[in-house]
């Protein structure tokens, strides 16, 4: 017996105990976690974020001005052929790796057809930072190794120590053992040295040399001196060179547990690297790393997407490593917060259904004062149907959530024993120095393999809650437009966007992206469906939706 059962009596007398109830549904409802966390320069990034494309479109015009020039003068002399690959290398250099490392392969072979040694070491310099960039030490050090300092334009001098420093500091770094890396750190610090004896006190070389030698030796005030310097406006600095300055002096403030500095510089860093489509860039996967641990769950996730985005446009496999050993306990974390959400409106909806419930009891009690008695047992049966529908509800998108927590534990587990066994076998080829055999283990990585299994599971979990999908689905077409599947078979993309439908994802986009496809595609499959079944669309939107989870 429910509690519409007791007598009109007791309820009017219980009105007291029943506001009671509600307001203990009302505040005992867990709230939303806050997140307190406001940063104007991370409202200045969203606002750049939205804008990217724009930059990106900018870059791409000068490229394709330059290779236009290339294309209409036939009879280029070498000389202005190299100029003009340089510039097309300028471009390329932090955007898109290949294109830099084929025009870099293209400028060493026209400075040797030119036989200039000065424009043979620029070349191979260029060459050397592509390298490096894609964390290619060994092919870094190979071509570093071969270029003479001396013929270098006196403009270079410092950058090709400073290039050297940088990639011994990150091989000191990446190795991090007790013998080799000291001795990196010790070569770096004479590149450091020599670059700094080459360069312009005033320059940006200069004085990011000594604030790199000062860092790694932890004395963290004097490279924020020299950082200081670089960032006050007296120097002039391309928008990398700002970036690149602006996420050291972030590293070093977060070294001394100064978040705030850290993310606002880490920000502005990634504000610059995206007016400059700067792909090749560490500072928003910095700042999502930092907004994840402070507890900024969100925009951690919407910035480790945005690097990710940029490490798979530059096209480097070691962006994308470093990138992907972060994305994943970010993205664990959104999933967990979105179905923690999803919990609490749960239970906000229930207490208002509760509250309504109640207020209409009430209103139907108040009426029946006035009215017939005999019609109170009817209307609390209806009563008793609406709870049993709601109650049905509830039970299936329980039911529904557990299954696909399990689920999403279960594929987690298995992707996460896969990256686990990948870094060992990574690690173990790494140490013998086996490079090949790397490389061969990273083609192996079937991408798309892995989309069909997350797919297959998908469809194995859906069709274990609602068994007669397929059956229900098809009874909406002629039997000549049915779409059949095979048993044990996965279900059509047709099928699966129907799946989601029915779990509540109406939006195509939020479709789009789960899937792979475009918009356009989404609502092409949408379409073309629903102009072949036998029912109005809004009739066979219902039907999907009235499908019953077993």
């Amino acid at each position: 017996m429910t509690r519409f059962d007791y007598s009109i009596k007791h309820i009017i007398n219980s009105k007291s105990k029943g506001l009671i109830i509600i307001f203990i549904i009302i505040f005992l409802v867990p709230g939303v976690k806050a997140q307190n966390m406001n940063y104007e320069s991370l409202d200045q990034l969203d606002e750049v974020l939205k804008q990217k494309e724009k930059f990106v479109d900018t870059k791409q015009d000068k490229i394709r001005t330059l290779k236009k020039h290339l294309e209409n003068d036939h009879e280029l002399k070498s000389h202005n052929k190299f100029h003009l690959w340089n510039q097309l290398y300028e471009q390329y250099q932090s955007f898109i790796y290949d294109s830099a490392f084929t025009y870099a392969k293209k400028l060493n072979k026209v400075a040797y057809r030119l036989d200039s040694e000065k424009k043979i070491a620029y070349s191979k310099l260029q060459l050397g930072f592509t390298t490096l960039s894609a964390g290619m030490f060994k092919e870094t050090f190979d071509t570093l190794n071969t270029v003479k300092i001396g013929e270098l334009p006196d403009t270079a001098k410092a950058d090709y120590c400073l290039v050297m420093a940088r990639a011994l500091y990150d091989i000191s770094d990446y190795n991090n053992d007790i013998y080799y890396a000291g001795r990196y750190g010790e070569k770096a610090e004479k590149y450091v040295e020599r670059g700094t004896d080459l360069a312009d006190h005033q320059s940006y070389d200069y004085l990011y040399l000594n604030s790199l030698y000062h860092l790694r030796n932890e004395n963290d005030q004097k490279a924020l001196n020299y950082l200081g310097k670089l960032l006050n406006g007296n120097v002039k600095l391309t928008l990398r060179q700002n970036a690149i300055a602006k996420s050291t002096a972030a590293f070093i403030y977060l070294r001394g547990k100064d978040t705030t500095r850290a993310i606002n510089l880490l920000a502005k860093a990634s504000i610059s690297d995206i007016k400059s489509a700067n792909k090749e860039t560490t500072a928003m996967m910095n700042l999502a790393e930092l907004l994840y641990n402070l507890g900024n769950v969100d925009k951690a996730y919407k910035y480790i997407n945005h690097a990710m985005d940029n490490a798979q446009f530059y096209g480097a496999k070691q962006r994308k490593v470093q990138v992907g050993s972060v994305m994943p306990m970010i993205t664990a974390a959104y999933v967990h917060d979105i179905d923690k959400q999803r919990r609490t409106l749960l239970n906000y909806l229930v207490g208002i259904a509760a509250l309504s419930l109640i207020t209409i009891a009430l209103a139907i009690i108040t009426f029946y004062q006035f009215r017939k008695l005999r019609r109170k047992d009817r209307l609390v049966q209806q009563m008793n149907r609406d709870l049993q529908i709601t109650n049905n509800k509830l039970t299936e998108a329980n039911k529904i959530k557990d299954e696909y927590i399990g689920y999403f534990f279960t594929i987690n587990s298995e992707y996460l024993q896969k990256v686990e066994k990948f870094i060992h076998a990574l690690n173990q080829r790494l140490y013998q120095r086996k490079f090949d055999e790397m490389e061969y283990l990273m083609k192996r990585m079937d991408l798309n393999k892995e989309r069909k299994n997350l797919y297959h599971s998908f469809d194995e979990v859906f069709l274990k809650i609602f068994p007669n999908f397929i059956e229900e689905f098809n009874s909406c077409f002629e039997e000549k437009e049915q779409i059949k599947v095979e048993e044990g078979q996965p279900m059509s993309t047709e099928l699966r966007i129907f799946a989601l439908y029915r779990l509540g994802i109406t939006d195509s986009t939020k479709i789009a992206n789960i899937l792979g496809y475009s918009v356009n595609t989404i609502y092409a499959y949408k379409s073309r469906l629903m102009n072949k079944a036998i029912l109005p669309a809004e009739e066979f939107r219902k039907r999907i939706m009235e499908i019953q989870a077993k």
